[in-house]
């Protein structure tokens, strides 16, 4: 395989990397200083980058063959991932943080058009978060064949039950939707009893349990919920792509998902290995340079 970049993947690794060095990195003391202020409370250095990221053309990078994005393959994106990974405030400067890139490509890719209007649309212009509900406590999500929530019909309504957790970004006051995963037919074949519904975050049930860690760290102000979902009330109209669709969905989610969750990785793993070799030519034991 080629793995070369082409020219439109240089030029945008260039535009990226000088407007992390001018405005995220000089920023991101202020981004953790505001944080610390008030841990739950999005601060303000983001939202000023998010206008200049926009400007400068570099944003919702993520989304392939389609006309909101800037129309790179997924390959194309990833050199782009590492880079933007390279500092935590990054991504939600240029919309391309996790898990609203998800959830876009998700509604890009699978919703309505009315549904496009009501929830894509402002996840695009940066105005709302989002959170993916799939992953449970009681259960190995790993094999979403296990997930026992219920998305039960009633008339024109569905009544959703069921406890998730780890459900990035649920935490942040922003976060108006989720995208829900659980069981529409357990007697259906084994792939096609779940179903992905669209459930906003006010709806009556819904209650955000806590906000877990993850090695100690809240990564406040998104954070990862445990969320319950007590007999919520949604219309039929939330129903993503059809009834026992929602293993056709995860796939086309989560396969980009992981690809731009390991450049990121590799991205600050880098940045930290910079910093020890520029710290072993300075650091001075037993008389001598380290290196």
């Amino acid at each position: 395989m080629n793995f070369d970049y082409s020219e439109k993947v240089k030029g945008l690794m260039q535009r990226l990397t000088a407007f992390m060095d001018e405005h995220i990195y000089p920023n991101e003391k202020r981004f953790y200083d505001e944080v610390e202020k008030n841990r739950w409370v999005p601060g303000r250095v983001i939202e000023e980058l998010k206008p200049k990221a926009r400007a400068a053309g570099l944003w919702n990078l993520f989304l392939p063959e389609n006309e909101h994005g800037a129309g790179v393959t997924n390959l194309q994106y990833a050199p782009l991932c590492e880079i933007m990974g390279r500092s935590f405030i990054a991504p939600e400067v240029f919309n391309c943080s996790a898990p609203d890139t998800g959830n876009m490509e998700v509604l890009a890719r699978y919703g309505t058009p009315e549904q496009q209007e009501r929830w894509l649309k402002p996840l695009l212009a940066g105005e709302i978060r989002s959170c993916f509900a799939m992953t449970e406590p009681a259960v190995a999500s790993s094999d979403a064949t296990n997930i026992q929530a219920s998305i039960r019909r009633e008339g024109n309504e569905y009544v959703i039950n069921g406890r998730k957790w780890w459900s990035s970004g649920a935490g942040d006051p922003r976060c108006k939707i989720a995208i829900f995963m659980g069981k529409t037919d357990p007697t259906a074949k084994r792939h096609q009893q779940q179903s992905m519904v669209l459930v906003p975050m006010d709806a009556p049930g819904v209650k955000i349990e806590r906000m877990l860690t993850v090695f100690g760290y809240d990564h406040a102000p998104h954070g990862h919920g445990e969320v319950t979902y007590d007999n919520v009330r949604i219309p039929v109209t939330n129903m993503l792509l059809g009834e026992g669709r929602g293993f056709e969905i995860a796939q086309g989610r989560l396969g980009p998902g992981r690809i731009h969750h390991c450049m990121r990785c590799i991205g600050v793993a880098e940045r930290a290995l910079e910093m020890m070799c520029e710290r072993v030519k300075s650091r001075v034991a037993f008389g001598k340079p380290i290196a």
